[in-house]
């Protein structure tokens, strides 16, 4: 069971003079990573490894401390970076992984539905743009339907509902 990076949020702003950034989440579930190991970097193979010491604020005004970050400008020098939470292969938050685009979603009878496109994330929960020819499906993002991912072999296995396929 190998561990990865996964892009959680955005680092887009320095929040007051102590050292405080602001944060752009970038998925739904971010509030259940932020207490997983977290890294920060412009990418997976720059990230290091940092410690939240300390959240201030509500929801989209929250402010995040690391440990080392005193002042503001240690701060600014964080802006545009992503934070990254360590997950393993079989977490939930890799339904999600941008790496499935392009992935074969396939039945779990074996037939093949089609190419997953695109991923929304809307209100009640996040779903799979599917390609079948020339139609666009769309498939809701929840285990009674998305039965497995396989980011490595690029293969998702879902059980289509009655009227799901059109």
């Amino acid at each position: 069971m190998s561990n990865k990076l996964f892009a959680i949020a955005k680092i887009t702003r320095a929040a007051g003079l102590n050292g405080e950034v602001g944060v752009r989440p970038l998925i739904r579930q971010f509030d259940d990573y932020v207490d997983k190991p977290l890294y920060i970097g412009f990418d997976t193979n720059l990230a290091r490894d940092v410690k939240l010491e300390k959240v201030t604020g509500v929801d989209k005004k929250r402010r995040f401390l690391f440990e080392g970050s005193k002042n503001r400008d240690e701060a600014e020098s964080m802006i545009g970076q992503l934070l990254f939470a360590s997950v393993t292969d079989e977490d939930p938050i890799n339904m999600i992984s941008p790496d499935l685009l392009g992935a074969t979603v396939v039945a779990d009878n074996g037939d093949i539905i089609g190419e997953l496109v695109d991923m929304m994330s809307l209100p009640a929960n996040d779903v799979y743009v599917i390609e079948r020819g020339k139609k666009e499906i769309l498939i809701p993002v929840v285990p009674e339907i998305v039965r497995a991912v396989d980011v490595q072999m690029g293969i998702v296995t879902i059980t289509p509902m009655d009227g799901l396929l059109g």
